[in-house]
């Protein structure tokens, strides 16, 4: 499994400031073919400071979803410490 990017990321307005809601388009590669699943994620910043990230997929996939999740919040963090989200 590979996770080619999410595009069309949209900051969705949440009144409570410590969590951020996106939405958007990702594109991964499963088993010699290429997948395309609108998703729904979330950035909650923890009391400890840490992040927090929730995903909720809208379609379902032909994959296992535990190591599936495991990798789009890793990728969806590694987004986020980059700047590459919308603010």
């Amino acid at each position: 499994m590979t996770i080619k990017q999410i595009k069309n990321i949209v900051r969705k307005d949440v009144p409570i400031y410590y969590r951020r809601l996106f939405s958007g388009t990702i594109e991964v590669e499963l088993i010699g073919k290429d997948l395309e699943r609108n998703i729904d994620f979330t950035i909650e910043t923890l009391p400890t400071g840490m992040n927090q990230v929730s995903v909720t997929i809208a379609d379902p996939i032909d994959y296992p979803l535990v190591p599936f999740m495991r990798e789009v919040k890793q990728f969806i963090t590694a987004l986020d410490e980059a700047g590459a989200l919308p603010g």
